[in-house]
C-alpha cells in the first residue's frame, strides 16, 4: 500500500473510513485466496464462539453495532 493511499484514507471522515473498510472487507470476502487464521486467531475465535454459545443474548444485530460504532466515532471527532 502506498503512503499516498493511506493518507487519502486518513483524510476521510470516520464514517467514510468505516464505509471504506466495510467495502474493502466485502471485496476481500469474494476471493478464495486470503490466508487462513493463525493458531492464536483460531483459539480466539473458538473462545468467542464458546462465549456466544454460553451467552447468546449478549449480541447486537449488525446494523445496531454499526450505528453504535459510528456514534462513538462521531463523538470522538466532535471533541
Amino acid at each position: 500500500m502506498t503512503s499516498e493511499l493511506l493518507e487519502k484514507a486518513r483524510a476521510l471522515s470516520p464514517g467514510d473510513q468505516l464505509e471504506l473498510v466495510e467495502a474493502l472487507w466485502n471485496e476481500i470476502a469474494l476471493h478464495d485466496d486470503f490466508p487462513l487464521p493463525t493458531d492464536a486467531q483460531r483459539d480466539e475465535l473458538e473462545r468467542r464462539l464458546a462465549d456466544h454459545d454460553a451467552h447468546p443474548e449478549d449480541t447486537l444485530p449488525w446494523e445496531a453495532a454499526k450505528a453504535l460504532a459510528l456514534a462513538k466515532l462521531k463523538a470522538r471527532s466532535d471533541r
